[in-house]
């Protein structure tokens, strides 16, 4: 069974930082692409951040120069380093992971998973 278990959100003043944590478990296959993505009341969810397996990374512009996406592919986990902090940042994040098998040239997607979230709250 997939565990996405997500750690580090919380309460921060505008300016701060923050680095949120996600370790993915029970996977079937490996993974390509993990990220985050942000859920605010009322309104879809967004895309914040996402990097693959070979380390290609794709930012939302309202975050780029502020937050760094990174992983550890041994260790199944990805981290999003949040700094200089707003407080349209605040949401919930949500991790996200795409199984996928590796065919020797490509990899094949075979599932996307998302964790329960974790709520980053920037006061101004």
């Amino acid at each position: 069974q997939v565990q996405l278990v997500e750690s580090g959100g919380g309460l921060v003043q505008a300016g701060g930082s923050l680095t949120l944590s996600c370790v993915a478990s029970g996977m079937a296959y490996g993974i390509d692409r993990m990220g985050w993505y942000r859920q605010t009341p009322g309104k879809q969810r967004v895309l914040v951040a996402t990097i693959s397996h070979g380390g290609n990374r794709d930012y939302a512009d309202a975050v780029k120069g502020r937050f760094i996406i990174s992983r550890d592919n041994a260790r199944n986990t990805v981290n999003l380093q949040m700094t200089r902090l707003k407080s349209e940042d605040t949401g919930v994040y949500v991790c996200y992971v795409e199984q996928a098998v590796w065919t020797g040239d490509r990899w094949l997607r075979a599932g996307d998973f998302w964790g329960q979230g974790t709520q980053v709250t920037v006061s101004s």
